[in-house]
């Protein structure tokens, strides 16, 4: 069993019900940002499923220098501040430099380390000292028990609030597979573990100047991972996705999101019965 991670009212691992982290990959506005939200908390409510609401500031690695990268650190921290003292939902988004730690860490509830950067010590330590929940996507050149390295540099750090989150792994070019395997080992570490479902169907680079994705294989793989015991699932949705700013092939519709946490919770719920008995 996995520790206990608290946010707000939000209770993540421990053998607790499963909790999604969602929300459009980029902030495009900050209308459509409190819209999304506002409809996540509306769809979360509804099936009693708590929410950590994502969405970054800057996507800084895009695959072309074209691509819309979000408002940057100060609007989007304004948004996402926002977004948090209206619906009272935690907030969480990426980091990618120490500089970016202090003024993100006081508005963002869980401070989330990308996969590309998920073995820069430096980065790792000084978000730690934050004191924020550290969400880390687990990079796609690593393999599971090596983030048993990673989660020791948070915890040397002084923090215990760890989130490790599998995302996939590379496998030939532009292409990503999921290792199920991956899930009970990271679990092992005594962290809690979260599924990026989205991003784990991303096409890196796929399209060219920008990635690809197959969002129909998601609900599969969602389906898999929760059925090992996870404690969160992770889900980029947007109100269109053909029309998203940013992974917008990989990203759910929201309309299709109901029906798939109502499966995803049943699912949950018999795991961990089991696991509990």
């Amino acid at each position: 069993m996995t520790r206990e991670i608290i946010t707000g009212s939000v209770k993540l691992g421990a053998n607790r019900p499963l909790v999604l982290i969602a929300g459009p990959c980029v902030i495009e506005n900050e209308a459509a940002t409190l819209r999304h939200a506002e409809r996540l908390m509306a769809i979360c409510n509804g099936l009693s499923i708590p929410l950590i609401f994502k969405a970054s500031y800057d996507k800084a690695n895009r695959t072309s220098i074209s691509a819309f990268r979000g408002p940057g650190l100060k609007e989007g921290l304004r948004i996402l501040r926002k977004v948090k003292d209206a619906l009272g939902v935690p907030v969480l988004s990426d980091i990618h430099s120490i500089e970016q730690i202090t003024p993100a860490a006081e508005v963002l509830d869980i401070l989330q380390i990308p996969a590309f950067l998920c073995r820069q010590t430096d980065l790792l330590i000084a978000a730690a000292k934050s004191g924020r929940i550290i969400n880390v996507k687990k990079g796609q050149f690593l393999a599971p028990w090596d983030m048993k390295n990673v989660a020791g540099k948070i915890s040397a750090s002084g923090n215990e609030n760890i989130i490790l989150t599998e995302r996939g792994a590379s496998f030939g070019y532009n292409n990503l597979v999921v290792d199920m395997r991956s899930f009970p080992v990271m679990r092992a570490t005594g962290y809690p573990v979260v599924f990026d479902a989205t991003h784990s169907v991303q096409l890196p680079g796929g399209q060219g100047d920008s990635s690809g994705g197959q969002r129909e294989f998601v609900e599969y793989l969602s389906r898999a991972a929760v059925a090992t015991g996870i404690d969160g699932i992770f889900m980029e949705v947007h109100e269109d996705p053909d029309k998203a700013l940013c992974d917008g092939p990989n990203s759910i519709p929201l309309g299709e999101l109901p029906a798939l946490l109502k499966m995803l919770k049943q699912l949950d719920s018999v795991v961990k019965q089991r696991v509990s008995a």
